[in-house]
């Protein structure tokens, strides 16, 4: 199951793209202290995330073609770099970042393993006025937002909490961004009726986002830790805590 989803494009275990500079290695579990080859007291620009299998992801991005073709005005993500963000961090320094590993570990460990799917699409704040293009997800959304809110809790405690910390999480990825306001509303009707494969949600990474002079962000995983496989006795639900 878990090479299912490692084979996804960003946070998978495929060599680094020449298109994007991302570093897609996905070291399992790490605990000992991050050599991020920052310098003392820089900032890292984090996210935690989930990768979707390479198979919904090839789809997805078969079905999104013809409408990158049509939308040039828009922003469209680069398919090697989609992912299903839990907690976006913002700026983190080296030392809260150290502290964040164990507790993402901690998190990870607490919650089985899950399916999702992609399907329908939306945008930010409206179709008519769109920010952002999204994929919807449907699956066991309640064991996402369950995940989703034990990294928050974890990242809070190691120092690192989400700036949109108590709002409301709205799973999604990200097709397309838009300079200015659009109309996207063509392009969510076209993909309203998609309903893609299910994949596993098996584990989540830690990632570094590097904004420069590309149109693409570089993204470097600077750590992964499995969900728990599923078993027969899953015990209870866990809560937000890690």
């Amino acid at each position: 199951m878990g090479n299912e989803a490692h084979g996804a494009g960003l946070l998978g275990e495929r060599a680094r793209s020449a298109r994007t500079g991302l570093d897609r290695r996905t070291p399992a579990g790490i605990a000992r202290p991050l050599r991020s080859g920052t310098a003392r007291g820089e900032l890292m620009r984090l996210f935690v995330a989930i990768a979707p299998s390479a198979a919904a992801l090839d789809e997805l991005d078969a079905l999104a073609g013809p409408l990158r073709a049509g939308r040039q005005d828009l922003r469209w993500t680069n398919r090697e770099a989609w992912h299903v963000t839990l907690a976006f961090l913002g700026q983190v320094d080296e030392s809260a970042a150290n502290r964040l590993l164990r507790r993402l570990e901690n998190a990870a460990r607490r919650h089985h393993v899950f399916r999702l799917a992609f399907t329908g699409a939306g945008a930010f704040p409206t179709p008519a006025r769109a920010n952002v293009l999204w994929s919807g997800l449907s699956g066991d959304r309640a064991a996402l937002a369950h995940l989703a809110e034990s990294v928050a809790a974890g990242a809070s405690r190691a120092g690192a909490p989400p700036p949109d910390k108590g709002r409301r999480f709205r799973p999604h990825l990200t097709l397309a961004r838009c300079r200015m306001p659009a109309d996207v509303t063509e392009l969510v009707a076209a993909l309203d009726g998609y309903q893609g494969p299910s994949w596993p949600a098996d584990r989540i990474h830690l990632v570094r986002s590097r904004l420069g002079a590309t149109e693409y962000p570089r993204f470097t995983t600077l750590g992964s830790w499995p969900l728990r496989p599923l078993d027969r006795d899953r015990g209870r639900d866990p809560g937000p805590d890690s």
